[in-house]
């Protein structure tokens, strides 16, 4: 598993999934155009850009291209990276045929070519060795996951952190453990 500092912005969740294969950290979906009118989510990218940067890794489409483009508006360059895939043309797996430009996006490019890619753009790494991760047992203990009114005490916890509501809770957990400690979620989660 690659650790990064930088969260990564992805088009779709088939290519989070891919992802997920080997990198630990924050990962964010655009839905595809649906960023254009889903406000709360850009606003979220560029709050975690402003946190800890983002790394853009859209497909090598003309559509990757324009989603790409409109993240990067208002983001400071110093807070963004691209790391763009090849041209590879082929048919993904999941797919019938092949995209209307006949290119592989980020789903159908190897997990080796993906890595590669990391590490050739040389991009943050964290080493923290004996940190303990917040868990789903704590989110659970803390009432904000499978409990009685945890619905709530989760907006609560959301808006406290100026987070969207669309946020899954294991977007929530990698969100927390990319900005805190386990002892600092336990010393916050008191306050609200």
């Amino acid at each position: 598993m690659i650790r990064l500092k930088e969260a990564v912005v992805v088009e779709g969740k088939y290519d989070k999934i891919k992802l997920s294969n080997f990198l630990d950290t924050l990962i964010i979906e655009t839905n595809g155009f649906r960023i254009y009118k889903d406000k709360s989510r850009l606003d979220f990218i560029k709050k975690v850009a402003n946190e800890r940067g983002i790394i853009v890794l859209t497909d090598s489409d003309h559509s990757g291209f324009q989603i790409r483009n409109y993240i990067s508006l208002g983001i400071p360059k110093d807070k963004i990276r691209h790391i763009y895939i090849p041209d590879v043309y082929g048919t993904e797996k999941r797919k019938a045929k092949p995209s209307a430009e006949g290119k592989i996006g980020v789903e159908g490019i190897s997990d080796e070519m993906l890595i590669k890619l990391f590490s050739d753009a040389k991009v943050s790494c964290e080493r923290e060795e004996n940190r303990e991760l917040i868990s789903n047992f704590d989110l659970f203990a803390a009432g904000i996951s499978g409990c009685r009114n945890a619905k709530e005490k989760r907006k609560k916890l959301l808006k406290s952190l100026d987070l969207p509501e669309f946020l899954s809770t294991n977007s929530l957990l990698s969100y927390l453990n990319s900005a805190m400690s386990k002892e600092e979620f336990e010393n916050y989660i008191i306050t609200i």
